[in-house]
């Protein structure tokens, strides 16, 4: 009696909740460890080459015995290094900014004016991201050629400012801005370029910093155009600079030296925007 009682007690009884079993996630941190590790040894080794001393094997096989930054001081007084860099970052720079500025006119132009014509321009710009930029290179330096600006900065910097995809960026993320606020605006009596100064530019600096971090990676990663503009060495940038660094005889490890010396600019851009970047992210997760 008592041993029935005690099942039926225990049958009756509520249950305790039972508690999902986590999910295994071991097997995608391990495929993200090997991913990681795959992407970070290229740099590795540069860097290991740059700081190892003269006489170490040009493709280390193992960590070097001493580190020197022998290489690196060398590299600051190669013939045309600071003049590469120079070039560089005026070509980078002056580009973000007037890229960023023609974009977010022609963005907010798209994305809350209304004209004859305005969806099929808007395609047609973003129908140029599927024509290669090799395929315009001819024409382009054969236009820039006429017009005197071969081995000039305007003539390396003009052609680039047309981006589609930093207006088609620009112009998906104003779309979703509030019609309101607008509307308001012109109420006030607010001007056009009233609005887009005190209202487009502060509500767009996510992806302003976002664009920003990607026009410049790719402006000072730039090879092959700056390479066919710059005929004279004063011009070239730093990317064509190293490219003829081997070419001369320079030897393996002063040019990793360089190129270690190069990376510097994007991560110190990438870490003055990288707030700006979580945030782009997290607004367009909450829209």
């Amino acid at each position: 009696m008592t041993l029935t009682a005690d099942r039926t007690a225990a049958t009756s009884s509520p249950t305790a909740p039972v508690r999902p079993r986590p999910p295994r996630r071991w097997p995608l941190t391990v495929l993200l460890g090997m991913v990681a590790v795959l992407t970070v040894s290229p740099f590795l080794v540069m860097l290991v080459v740059a700081l190892s001393p003269a006489g170490e094997p040009t493709v280390p096989t193992a960590w070097p015995r001493t580190l020197t930054f022998d290489n690196i001081v060398q590299t600051l007084s190669v013939s045309g290094f600071t003049r590469w860099t120079l070039n560089s970052v005026i070509y980078a720079l002056v580009s973000v900014v007037i890229t960023l500025l023609t974009a977010s006119m022609a963005g907010y132009a798209f994305a809350k004016k209304r004209f004859p014509g305005r969806d099929a321009l808007m395609w047609a710009f973003v129908a140029t991201l599927m024509v290669p930029f090799q395929a315009t290179l001819i024409p382009m330096f054969v236009l820039i050629s006429n017009f005197g600006g071969v081995d000039t900065f305007w003539g390396l910097i003009v052609p680039t400012l047309a981006n589609s995809q930093a207006v088609f960026l620009m112009r998906q993320f104003i779309r979703d801005l509030p019609d309101e606020l607008f509307d308001a605006a012109k109420v006030d009596g607010a001007s056009e370029w009233r609005i887009y100064w005190r209202i487009v530019l502060p509500l767009t600096r996510p992806i302003l910093a976002t664009l920003g971090v990607f026009v410049f990676l790719w402006h000072w990663n730039d090879f092959l155009w700056p390479h066919v503009m710059a005929q004279s060495d004063e011009m070239r940038t730093l990317t064509v600079g190293l490219a003829t660094l081997r070419s001369e005889g320079v030897p393996l490890a002063t040019v990793m030296a360089s190129a270690t010396v190069s990376v510097v600019p994007c991560l110190l851009v990438f870490a003055l925007l990288q707030r700006y970047l979580v945030n782009s992210i997290a607004m367009t997760g909450l829209k």
